[in-house]
């Protein structure tokens, strides 16, 4: 299969091009000190928000989420630098996936070094709620913005005012995963989709049988996408996202004829289609 580019490309669409190639390199390996791309990032994209942290303290916060990533949270590439969202982060699910930057100066502990988390949950009371902007990070999240040594310190504060800002999420080595729920059948298939380099928050799925036309799918709860066809779905399917960048990508024949549910599939070839700016 080829890779169509535009011949145009904003430098959002170029990093996640970049993000596709990479993948293709069967050699590529995931390093979470290097799951970020901030040498795109300027100082003035750093905004105020407010941080604590929940589950144990060296876990993932709780395994499933409101994302439906289940335990993926715990394993690469999450590795548990994984946070739940208040409202403007989860966005009632469209953020699930969205990667930022995290960082933190006010407490002795603080490395002031940032920290690369993924939204994988929900956080929807409290100080989540009251809070412009509340990133609950896992507990392993949390220590990794403090120095050497002072993780448990760091933790001990709770409540955090921290830096952010949204980069783009990059998955050296690993493919982009569709899970299908072990709830489908051969009239109806959801999804889970996991490790969405680029922008990582999608706005919108859509599915096409065969040779068919392309038809969108809903948005189940979280990451989960679904598609009820009413009569037998005749496979490959292929899968169109739209991320909340604007960008469109396809996956082409990923879920092949004879899918069973509880399976993942997986692609690595996606067709570039057209660019706008990111979303916030």
């Amino acid at each position: 299969m080829a890779l169509v580019v535009p011949h145009s490309l904003p430098i959002y669409a170029l990093v996640t091009l970049v993000v596709v190639l990479l993948n293709l390199n069967p050699s590529s390996c995931f390093n979470p000190k290097l799951f970020n791309v901030s040498r795109l990032q300027s100082d003035s994209d750093w905004a105020a928000a407010v941080a604590t942290w929940y589950g144990d303290p060296e876990g993932g916060g709780t395994d499933g989420g409101a994302c439906a990533y289940a335990n993926a949270v715990d394993q690469p590439p999450f590795s548990k630098l994984v946070s739940a969202g208040g409202a403007s982060l989860f966005k009632s699910g469209k953020g699930c996936g969205a990667c930022y930057e995290v960082k933190c100066t006010g407490n002795a502990a603080c490395s002031g070094n940032p920290v690369t988390v993924v939204i994988t949950d929900n956080c929807p009371g409290g100080l989540c709620a009251s809070d412009a902007v509340h990133f609950d990070l896992s507990g392993h999240a949390f220590g990794a913005m403090a120095n050497s040594g002072k993780e448990s310190e760091l933790r001990d504060a709770g409540v955090l005012q921290v830096q952010h800002r949204r980069v783009p999420c990059v998955y050296g080595g690993v493919d982009i995963a569709f899970r299908v729920d072990t709830g489908s059948n051969p009239y109806y298939l959801a999804v889970v989709v996991e490790y969405e380099a680029g922008p990582g928050a999608l706005s919108a799925l859509e599915l096409k049988q065969g040779n068919s036309d392309w038809l969108p799918m809903q948005e189940s709860w979280g990451a989960d996408w679904k598609f009820d066809s009413g009569s037998q779905l005749q496979g490959p399917l292929s899968i169109r996202l739209i991320p909340d960048s604007g960008q469109t990508l396809v996956a082409n024949d990923v879920i092949p004829a004879g899918w069973q549910p509880g399976q993942t599939y997986r692609s690595v070839f996606f067709y570039v289609l057209k660019s706008l700016e990111v979303g916030n």
